[in-house]
């Protein structure tokens, strides 16, 4: 606010000794710092109360939780390109390997009827 040097608060308190005097300067100073506290306290009050009115505190969480949620989204972002990355990768991998957990086998060629004494072994000893 003020841009005051020490060479300056020096030259006032000079000029503040010389006029008040050294007798009545303790007095003063005392009087001088209670009317600055009053003052601090006053504007804390009023500061308080607008903040309380405006719901300065429920601005302030509404946007401490904007700002995670978008984190959050981010980070959703980040890591669904990333599996989604990874499907791509592992679609066009031609591993030798067979089929492995819930992917399922399509036949390739036509299917041929069977009898159940083909299917079972069982079936065939006994004759049918």
């Amino acid at each position: 606010m003020f841009d005051i040097g020490f060479s300056e608060l020096l030259l006032l308190s000079v000029i503040v000794l010389l006029v008040i005097g050294p007798k009545r300067l303790p007095e003063t100073l005392r009087t001088l710092g209670l009317w600055i506290g009053r003052m601090r306290r006053s504007f804390t009050r009023v500061k308080s109360e607008i903040e309380r009115e405006i719901g300065m505190d429920d601005v302030r969480r509404q946007l401490h939780n904007e700002a995670v949620m978008e984190q959050m989204k981010e980070i959703e972002r980040d890591v669904g390109g990333a599996i989604n990355d990874a499907n791509i990768g592992s679609s066009t991998d031609l591993s030798p390997q067979g089929p492995t957990g819930d992917q399922a086998v399509e036949p390739s060629g036509p299917l041929t009827p069977t009898t159940q004494a083909e299917d079972s072994p069982e079936k065939a000893r006994d004759g049918g």
